[in-house]
C-alpha cells in the first residue's frame, strides 16, 4: 500500500508550504524607499538654496563694489558733459558771429571817390539797437532781412553815382542783395555852406541822398535767448560807424 499523508498541507513541516507573510513587508518595505526618497530630495534643494544664497551674496558684493566705482568715475563723467556742453556753446558762437571788420574792410575798398557817408550802422539781427544811430532798426528793408545787414545813409554826385555805389555793394564778399530804400535829389540851385556833415548831406543840387540796405542772407544768424534760460548765442552786434567822408572833387 502507498502510505499516505494525512497531515494539511498547511500544517507540513518540509518547508514546502507557502509563507503566511501577506502585504506588510511590502508595505514597510516602499516606506522606506519613499522616506529615503525624500530625504535624498531634501538635501538637494537644501543644497541648491544655499548655492543660490551664496550667489546672491556674490553678486550683492559684486554691485556694491560697482556702484563704489562708478561714484568714484561720476566726476569724470560729470566733467566730460561739462566740456561737450562748453564745445557746443562755443561752436554755436562761433558759427553766429559776423566778421564784421571783413565787410568794413571791403566796404572801404569799393566806396566809389564820388559817394560819402552820412551813418553806417551795421546790426546781425533786426532786433539790434543801435546808440544814437543814424536811422532805427527793425524797420523798412531791415526788418525783412533775419540776418546781418548794413544801413548806409550817405550822398551820391547824382542817382547815377547811387547805382554805381549799389553795383559795387555787390561786390562785397557775402551780400545777398542790396535795396535802396530811398534816393533823392534836392533840387536846390545855390551851393549851401556847412562846416560838416548834418541831417542832410545834400550841398548841391544834383547830389543825391540815399539809404540803402545791404543784406547777407547766407550768414547765420544768432540764436535768441529764451527769458528764463541763459542766451546760447552772443547778443546781436551792432556798430555805429560815425561819418566817413571821401572827396567829391568839388
Amino acid at each position: 500500500m502507498r502510505p499516505v499523508n494525512l497531515i494539511p498541507i498547511e500544517d507540513r513541516r518540509d518547508g514546502r508550504g507557502p509563507m503566511r507573510t501577506g502585504p506588510l513587508p511590502y508595505l514597510l518595505l516602499a516606506a522606506l524607499v519613499l522616506a529615503l526618497a525624500g530625504v535624498t530630495a531634501l538635501v538637494l534643494v537644501g543644497n541648491q538654496i544655499s548655492d543660490s544664497k551664496a550667489e546672491v551674496a556674490q553678486l550683492k558684493r559684486e554691485d556694491a563694489a560697482a556702484t563704489a566705482r562708478a561714484e568714484k568715475l561720476a566726476a569724470y563723467t560729470q566733467f566730460r558733459s561739462l566740456q561737450e556742453q562748453r564745445l557746443a556753446t562755443v561752436t554755436s558762437l562761433a558759427d553766429s558771429r559776423f566778421d564784421w571788420e571783413r565787410v568794413m574792410r571791403e566796404l572801404s575798398l569799393i566806396l566809389p571817390h564820388n559817394v560819402w557817408l552820412v551813418s553806417l550802422n551795421a546790426t546781425a539781427s533786426p532786433e539790434a539797437s543801435v546808440g544814437g544811430g543814424g536811422g532805427e532798426t527793425g524797420t523798412g528793408l531791415r526788418g525783412s532781412i533775419s540776418g546781418p545787414a548794413l544801413q548806409i545813409t550817405g550822398c551820391a554826385s547824382g542817382q547815377k553815382g547811387v547805382a554805381g555805389f549799389v553795383t559795387a555793394l555787390k561786390d562785397i564778399d557775402g551780400v545777398t542783395r542790396v535795396g535802396v530804400q530811398s534816393s533823392e535829389v534836392s533840387g536846390l540851385t545855390s551851393s549851401v555852406s556847412s562846416g560838416g556833415t548834418g541831417a542832410d548831406c545834400r550841398t548841391r543840387g544834383f547830389i543825391a541822398k540815399f539809404e540803402i540796405v545791404v543784406a547777407f542772407d547766407a550768414a547765420p544768424a544768432p540764436a535768441s535767448a529764451s527769458p528764463t534760460e541763459a542766451p546760447t548765442a552772443p547778443p546781436a552786434e551792432a556798430i555805429e560807424t560815425s561819418s566817413t567822408e571821401s572827396s567829391e572833387g568839388g
